[in-house]
């Protein structure tokens, strides 16, 4: 799949770390290091913008080397970019360690994940079909 980007930023293009990974690295692309104290949250720049065809969104997912090791991830995740939006893809981080964790230039913060989705067109009825599970739900499957 072919998508339009404009690059503003001083990095390469984002790129998949691996011949098989689903999501791309996304890089900070800031004029200085940016401190995240603990529980706080920022938006951070890529000056990246992306043109995505009809039907796909771009989903912003956290890292996972970052998250287990540093306890950052993304805020809103996964985060949703239409394909409609031509604004900068900016990434909300937050910190959930107990340090200060500095942000540097060129940094991969997140990854993205190109899907495809449907829209739903609703049709109100006044009863739905009943099935095993029924209401069941929040660990109900699991009980025996």
């Amino acid at each position: 799949m072919k998508i339009k980007i404009v690059n503003h930023s001083k990095h390469a293009l984002p790129e998949y770390a691996t011949p098989l990974s689903a999501g791309l690295d996304i890089r900070a692309n800031i004029e200085e290091p940016i401190v995240l104290k603990p529980l706080e949250r920022k938006l951070i720049p890529t000056g990246l913008f992306i043109e995505l065809p009809a039907g796909y969104e771009a989903q912003i997912r956290p890292r996972s080397g970052l998250a287990i090791k540093k306890g950052i991830t993304v805020l809103n995740s996964p985060g949703t970019i239409d394909a409609d939006y031509r604004g900068e893809v900016c990434i909300i981080l937050v910190n959930l360690s107990a340090e200060e964790f500095i942000i540097n230039d060129g940094e991969r913060i997140c990854q993205m994940v190109i899907a495809s989705h449907a829209q739903a067109e609703w049709v109100e009825v006044e009863e739905l079909e009943e099935t095993g599970r029924g209401a069941g739900g929040f660990g109900h499957t699991g009980k025996h």
